[in-house]
Protein backbone atom coordinates (compact mmCIF):
# COMPACT_ATOMS: atom_id res chain seq x y z
CA UNK A 1 0.00 0.00 0.00
CA UNK A 2 1.18 3.48 -0.78
CA UNK A 3 0.84 6.52 1.41
CA UNK A 4 -2.15 7.97 -0.52
CA UNK A 5 -3.97 4.63 -0.13
CA UNK A 6 -3.40 4.72 3.63
CA UNK A 7 -4.69 8.29 3.78
CA UNK A 8 -7.76 7.29 1.81
CA UNK A 9 -8.45 4.39 4.18
CA UNK A 10 -8.06 6.65 7.20
CA UNK A 11 -10.33 9.29 5.67
CA UNK A 12 -12.97 6.68 4.92
CA UNK A 13 -12.67 5.06 8.34
CA UNK A 14 -15.23 5.82 10.97
CA UNK A 15 -13.67 8.56 13.09
CA UNK A 16 -15.85 7.88 16.08
CA UNK A 17 -14.27 8.95 19.33
CA UNK A 18 -12.54 6.07 21.08
CA UNK A 19 -12.09 7.95 24.33
CA UNK A 20 -14.23 6.77 27.23
CA UNK A 21 -16.37 9.32 28.97
CA UNK A 22 -14.39 8.95 32.22
CA UNK A 23 -11.11 9.57 30.43
CA UNK A 24 -12.61 12.54 28.60
CA UNK A 25 -13.93 14.04 31.86
CA UNK A 26 -10.52 13.53 33.47
CA UNK A 27 -8.77 15.20 30.53
CA UNK A 28 -11.14 18.18 30.66
CA UNK A 29 -10.64 18.58 34.42
CA UNK A 30 -6.85 18.29 34.08
CA UNK A 31 -6.77 20.92 31.31
CA UNK A 32 -8.97 23.31 33.30
CA UNK A 33 -6.84 22.84 36.44
CA UNK A 34 -3.68 23.51 34.41
CA UNK A 35 -5.21 26.69 33.01
CA UNK A 36 -6.34 27.88 36.45
CA UNK A 37 -2.92 27.05 37.92
CA UNK A 38 -1.16 29.18 35.28
CA UNK A 39 -3.57 32.09 35.87
CA UNK A 40 -2.93 31.82 39.63
CA UNK A 41 0.85 31.84 39.11
CA UNK A 42 0.53 35.01 37.02
CA UNK A 43 -1.76 36.59 39.62
CA UNK A 44 0.80 35.91 42.37
CA UNK A 45 3.57 37.24 40.10
CA UNK A 46 5.42 33.93 40.15
CA UNK A 47 5.19 33.58 36.35
CA UNK A 48 5.60 36.42 33.88
CA UNK A 49 3.02 36.96 31.16
CA UNK A 50 5.47 36.04 28.40
CA UNK A 51 5.74 32.45 29.63
CA UNK A 52 2.16 32.32 30.85
CA UNK A 53 0.95 32.68 27.27
CA UNK A 54 2.88 29.57 26.28
CA UNK A 55 1.42 27.51 29.12
CA UNK A 56 -2.09 28.88 28.60
CA UNK A 57 -1.85 27.92 24.94
CA UNK A 58 -0.78 24.40 25.92
CA UNK A 59 -3.67 24.14 28.40
CA UNK A 60 -6.13 25.44 25.80
CA UNK A 61 -4.94 22.92 23.22
CA UNK A 62 -5.31 20.19 25.84
CA UNK A 63 -8.81 21.39 26.65
CA UNK A 64 -9.82 21.51 22.98
CA UNK A 65 -8.46 18.00 22.34
CA UNK A 66 -10.19 16.64 25.44
CA UNK A 67 -13.56 18.20 24.56
CA UNK A 68 -13.34 17.38 20.84
CA UNK A 69 -12.95 13.64 21.13
CA UNK A 70 -12.41 13.09 17.39
CA UNK A 71 -9.88 15.92 17.20
CA UNK A 72 -6.84 13.75 17.74
CA UNK A 73 -8.06 11.30 15.11
CA UNK A 74 -8.62 14.19 12.70
CA UNK A 75 -5.14 15.60 13.34
CA UNK A 76 -3.57 12.16 12.92
CA UNK A 77 -5.41 11.66 9.63
CA UNK A 78 -4.33 15.09 8.31
CA UNK A 79 -0.70 14.45 9.27
CA UNK A 80 -0.74 10.98 7.76
CA UNK A 81 -0.12 9.24 11.06
CA UNK A 82 -1.84 5.88 11.43
CA UNK A 83 -2.23 5.94 15.20
CA UNK A 84 -3.72 8.97 17.00
CA UNK A 85 -1.59 8.43 20.15
CA UNK A 86 1.49 8.75 17.94
CA UNK A 87 0.13 12.08 16.69
CA UNK A 88 -0.29 13.15 20.32
CA UNK A 89 3.33 12.24 21.07
CA UNK A 90 4.47 14.13 17.95
CA UNK A 91 2.51 17.23 19.02
CA UNK A 92 3.96 16.93 22.52
CA UNK A 93 7.49 16.60 21.14
CA UNK A 94 7.02 19.68 18.95
CA UNK A 95 5.62 21.63 21.92
CA UNK A 96 8.51 20.60 24.19
CA UNK A 97 11.04 21.50 21.49
CA UNK A 98 9.41 24.92 21.11
CA UNK A 99 9.47 25.51 24.86
CA UNK A 100 13.10 24.43 25.12
CA UNK A 101 14.09 26.74 22.28
CA UNK A 102 12.20 29.63 23.87
CA UNK A 103 13.81 29.04 27.27
CA UNK A 104 17.27 28.68 25.71
CA UNK A 105 16.90 32.08 24.06
CA UNK A 106 15.74 33.58 27.38
CA UNK A 107 18.61 31.99 29.31
CA UNK A 108 21.16 33.21 26.75
CA UNK A 109 19.83 36.75 27.00
CA UNK A 110 19.78 36.67 30.80
CA UNK A 111 23.30 35.23 30.92
CA UNK A 112 24.61 38.09 28.80
CA UNK A 113 22.78 40.66 30.94
CA UNK A 114 24.18 39.06 34.12
CA UNK A 115 27.72 39.27 32.75
CA UNK A 116 27.29 42.94 31.87
CA UNK A 117 25.80 43.69 35.30
CA UNK A 118 28.67 41.90 37.08
CA UNK A 119 31.20 43.92 35.09
CA UNK A 120 29.38 47.15 35.91
CA UNK A 121 29.22 46.31 39.62
CA UNK A 122 32.92 45.46 39.64
CA UNK A 123 33.80 48.74 37.94
CA UNK A 124 31.61 50.75 40.31
CA UNK A 125 33.10 48.93 43.32
CA UNK A 126 36.62 49.77 42.15
CA UNK A 127 35.65 53.42 41.65
CA UNK A 128 34.06 53.57 45.10
CA UNK A 129 37.16 52.07 46.75
CA UNK A 130 39.38 54.51 44.89
CA UNK A 131 37.21 57.38 45.97
CA UNK A 132 37.30 56.29 49.61
CA UNK A 133 41.08 55.82 49.71
CA UNK A 134 41.97 58.68 47.42
CA UNK A 135 44.02 56.36 45.24
CA UNK A 136 43.42 55.79 41.54
CA UNK A 137 41.62 52.65 40.49
CA UNK A 138 43.29 49.93 38.42
CA UNK A 139 42.22 51.66 35.20
CA UNK A 140 43.19 55.11 36.35
CA UNK A 141 40.53 57.68 36.95
CA UNK A 142 39.26 58.51 40.36
CA UNK A 143 40.55 61.27 42.55
CA UNK A 144 44.17 60.07 42.43
CA UNK A 145 44.46 60.24 38.65
CA UNK A 146 45.00 64.00 38.36
CA UNK A 147 48.54 65.36 38.56
CA UNK A 148 48.80 66.27 42.21
CA UNK A 149 52.58 66.68 42.37
CA UNK A 150 52.30 70.17 43.82
CA UNK A 151 50.02 69.07 46.64
CA UNK A 152 51.62 65.70 47.54
CA UNK A 153 52.03 64.89 51.16
CA UNK A 154 54.71 62.70 52.69
CA UNK A 155 52.27 59.79 52.94
CA UNK A 156 51.42 60.10 49.25
CA UNK A 157 55.10 60.01 48.32
CA UNK A 158 55.70 56.98 50.52
CA UNK A 159 52.97 55.07 48.68
CA UNK A 160 54.32 55.97 45.24
CA UNK A 161 57.19 54.01 43.66
CA UNK A 162 60.30 56.08 42.82
CA UNK A 163 60.29 57.73 39.41
CA UNK A 164 63.08 56.77 37.02
CA UNK A 165 66.10 59.03 37.55
CA UNK A 166 65.14 59.78 41.16
CA UNK A 167 66.39 57.89 44.12
CA UNK A 168 64.34 57.92 47.26
CA UNK A 169 65.93 59.75 50.14
CA UNK A 170 69.24 60.46 48.36
CA UNK A 171 70.31 63.54 46.51
CA UNK A 172 73.14 63.76 44.04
Amino acid sequence: MTAPDVLLLIAQADLEPKLSSKAQIFAVIAAVIAFIFVVELVRRRRLVERYALLWMTAATVGLVLSVWAGGLDWIAARLGIASPPNALFLLGLVAVFGLLLNFSVAISRLSEETKILAQTVSRLDAELRAQRTGKPGPNGGGPGSADRSAGRSASDEADQPPVAGEQSGEQS
